[in-house]
């Protein structure tokens, strides 16, 4: 184990002893659960504004696109933190930089599936 300041901090720039901290790591799991609550929603949501009373598989289809054209934006600010050294990924400084891009990774996994069954409730109505 590492010794020194980084290997004493938290996500919240606090003691925690035995976990050293790792903005790459903290990400990856914000990315991960993000997802996670986006196809939830999206299921919920967004499913239940496309469903019909026939058999169609629109709303499957649905989902697969909605969830495969929010990977790659995700996959970005992954990478952006996948690109820095160990020094980097353990300096505490870094923690306003994270807290925007888990921010807007949150925002984007709640807001959007309410978006979009807002906008195609919409579509229903005017057609």
């Amino acid at each position: 184990m590492r010794k020194g300041i980084a290997a004493d901090l938290g996500s919240e720039g606090t003691a925690m002893q035995g976990h050293a901290l790792d903005w790459r790591k903290r990400m990856s799991d914000t990315v991960a659960y993000s997802l996670l609550v986006y196809t939830s929603l999206q299921i919920f949501v967004t499913l239940r504004t496309l469903e019909g009373e026939g058999g169609s598989m629109l709303p499957m289809i649905a989902l697969v696109v909605l969830v495969a054209g929010i990977i790659p934006m995700f996959r970005h600010f992954e990478r952006r933190w996948e690109a820095l050294s160990d020094a980097e990924a353990a300096n505490p400084a870094l923690q306003a930089s994270f807290r925007r891009d888990q921010l807007a990774t949150w925002a984007v996994a709640i807001g959007l599936p309410f978006l979009l069954a807002a906008v195609f409730r919409a579509l229903v109505t005017l057609l």
